[in-house]
């Protein structure tokens, strides 16, 4: 009697269906325990603006530039409009003060770009309190929104 088969030793017989079974288990598992966050989403605050004055505080810097791309740092005129110069010009200014609010006065035909140049220049001295100057709109302006 022989009760041994006749296996040759290079066969190795794997049996692989419970190692799927376990894999479509914690597939079902992590589809159902996953939350979907929604990213498209945004939660915005929008600002808000009043039409009251504040008071000017003594930590101002006030940067007014001009249609024709001119800048003026606390009513100086700046040389030329390099991001160095009104870098510097802003350093200057704000070398004395401890926390300074940098209000910009543009006017409404200045480009975009001279405005950002502003903020860029501000943000490399970390100066990071930036505010922008505006006038009130006449009556006939607001009903036409």
């Amino acid at each position: 009697m022989q009760f041994q088969q006749n296996k040759s030793p290079d066969e190795i017989d794997i049996n692989v269906i419970p190692m799927i079974d376990i894999f479509l288990m914690l597939l079902i598992f992590f589809m159902l325990s996953t939350t979907f966050l929604r990213k498209s989403e945004l939660n915005i605050t929008l600002p808000k603006a009043s039409a009251e004055q504040t008071e000017p505080t003594l930590d101002t810097i006030n940067i007014a530039v001009d249609a024709q791309g001119n800048f003026f740092v606390n009513d100086q005129a700046l040389v030329n409009s390099r991001l160095y110069t009104i870098r510097e010009a802003l350093r200057d200014a704000a070398k004395d003060m401890t926390k300074p609010i940098i209000t910009i006065h543009a006017d409404a035909q200045a480009t975009h770009q001279s405005v950002i140049k502003v903020m860029d220049a501000a943000r490399q001295l970390n100066l990071v309190n930036i505010t922008f100057a505006t006038q009130p709109m006449q009556e006939e302006e607001e009903g036409s929104e």
